[in-house]
């Protein structure tokens, strides 16, 4: 899937079927609802998921636990806007498991 047809999908009221569980907490990340994806992404404890974690404890604007996250996901802290990052991590997400 490409992310234009996954934001797309954000249209619906429910997620595509065969999202990954990083792909869903950013499904979930991109209708809004953070507490949602973020329980998802606490259960995922693959990098992709650490990835998530981190993007989401730096919209929550945890820093601390941003960067620790980061770190799991062997990522680097991400300094454009959470809307690039949204962007950036989902369309990178699609990728790896299209």
């Amino acid at each position: 899937m490409t992310l234009p047809a996954f934001k797309q999908t954000l249209q619906s009221a429910l997620p595509p079927a065969g999202l990954t569980p990083a792909q869903l907490a950013m499904w979930w990340d991109g209708k809004g609802d953070w507490d949602r994806s973020h329980d998802i992404a606490q259960e995922d404890h693959s990098r992709s998921g650490s990835w998530v974690h981190a993007y989401l404890h730096r919209k929550e604007g945890d820093a601390g636990n941003a960067a620790y996250w980061y770190a799991r996901a062997g990522k680097p802290v991400f300094r454009g806007t959470l809307e690039e990052e949204w962007d950036q991590l989902t369309g990178a997400l699609l990728l790896e498991n299209p």
